[in-house]
């Protein structure tokens, strides 16, 4: 069987959605005739924790762990942030005014760990499989980027030893929309560009998440690119079976930062129990995940505190359980500059539970094109009030939309995806051997 070198920090027991699209190439790469051999960090400092995650890496797979320098938790010590508190705030989220030390922070972050703040794990990386590769043979590099310090070091270990990479970018590296948060110099920003072009000429194949991404990519010199989705897995779906609840649950399962907070939408569901009081007895606003300050500041202004229940960090299983109850699924996208090319790596879970997706984000955004092409739901801007006060009565008070659709997403499935990543491996072997 050929065998592929993933490189990935991301790995079990990490939680988070994006730990996923790397676990599940490897969970079906073998499907297609590939083997995957998994280089990841020795001692991470993920932001949280789902130890189920560790149930889907498949028996015997070969995996190397390298020791790893975070800076992260010496930040959160100064800052007087707890151990375990999650970092995203900062780039992110707005609940207070940054400190200073947060500012100071972004700025050495962006202007000394280039690409990222796992840089000091490249060197240690590429070390640890020259050895490794005096021994063993590969067939080709997967990274999964960000962190780009992944990025790195499968362009590193490609040029060294000759070996065909595929570089995958869940995110764009340079094009990010954190990348003007991050106080970035002239002279940084230089090392920042001059990196990803190198990776541009390097790797025999990139694939990044989104169309319009794909067409951002390209725009900088991103040569030979095409568009990897983040997919669903059934298997998650085995036992999960929609049920009708005598109220009318609205979900959102993630971060929902300043950036993503829908004010115009609250002040909608206010208007409307306004307008059928007995409406009130009925609407519930669920929140999974971090919930930012604006957001539930947001929430205490139009009166909605009383029908929300803020839930917390939850596995990916209770998250799916949750779907099973919600008679509405949220999903805002961030409001950014590449915001039309921002796809959550959720989006495939909800369009897979046939429930009604309420997507908030640009017109001419890609969740937008893919959520009313499969006719899982609809998405409007943030701020246009008169369609989501008639998209929300008419489910709330007719139900006419609030349907299980059935239609075929099964070129959404991780496997299918997987198949995708195999095809392209297959086309990289094949180019060398034939140059």
């Amino acid at each position: 069987m050929k065998k592929v070198l993933i490189i990935t920090y991301s790995w079990p027991p990490a939680g988070g959605i994006g730990v996923l699209r790397c676990l599940k190439f490897v969970k079906y790469l073998r499907d297609f005739g590939w083997e995957p051999i998994v280089l990841t960090a020795e001692n991470p400092s993920y932001q949280f924790l789902d130890h189920d995650n560790i149930k889907e890496i498949p028996e015997g797979i070969e995996i190397h762990k390298v020791p790893i320098f975070e800076p992260i938790n010496a930040f959160k010590k100064i800052t007087g942030r707890k151990k375990d508190a999650p970092l995203q705030n900062i780039t992110n989220n707005s609940s207070k005014r940054r400190s200073i030390i947060d500012k100071f922070g972004m700025w050495v972050r962006g202007n000394f760990f280039i690409p990222d703040a796992r840089s000091a794990w490249i060197k240690p990386c590429v070390s640890y499989l020259d050895n490794y590769l005096e021994n063993n043979q590969i067939d080709a590099i997967l990274t999964d980027g960000p962190p780009h310090t992944n990025t790195v070091i499968g362009m590193r270990i490609s040029q060294k030893h000759g070996i065909p990479w595929l570089a995958d970018f869940q995110d764009p590296w340079t094009q990010v929309d954190y990348y003007s948060e991050l106080y970035i110099g002239k002279r940084a920003d230089r090392i920042h560009r001059a990196l990803e072009q190198e990776v541009f000429h390097t790797a025999k194949k990139i694939t990044i998440a989104s169309p319009s991404w794909k067409k951002d990519l390209e725009s900088i010199g991103g040569k030979n690119v095409d568009v990897i989705y983040y997919g669903f897995d059934e298997t998650d779906f085995i036992d999960f079976s929609p049920k009708q609840e005598d109220s009318f649950v609205i979900f959102h399962g993630g971060l929902l930062g300043e950036d993503r907070n829908p004010e115009t939408f609250f002040s909608v569901i206010r208007e409307l129990i306004n307008l059928h009081p007995l409406m009130g007895s009925k609407i519930k606003l669920k929140f999974a995940g971090e919930v930012d300050l604006t957001v539930k500041n947001s929430l205490r202004k139009h009166n909605l505190l009383k029908y929300t229940e803020m839930m917390g960090m939850i596995p990916r299983k209770q998250v799916i359980k949750e779907y099973e109850k919600a008679s509405l699924l949220l999903l805002p996208i961030n409001k950014a500059d590449n915001a039309m090319g921002r796809i959550p790596g959720k989006l495939f879970e909800i369009l897979r539970t046939g429930k009604n997706i309420l997507v908030l984000g640009p017109d001419d955004g890609d969740v937008k094109s893919i959520v009313e092409m499969e006719k899982r739901g609809r998405s409007f801007e943030y701020d246009n009030k008169d369609l989501l006060m008639s998209y929300l009565s008419n489910l709330l008070l007719n139900k006419s939309e609030n349907i299980n659709f059935k239609g075929n997403i099964d070129r959404y499935s991780n496997r299918m995806i997987t198949g995708k990543i195999a095809k392209y491996l297959d086309e990289m072997i094949y180019a060398k051997k034939n140059a």
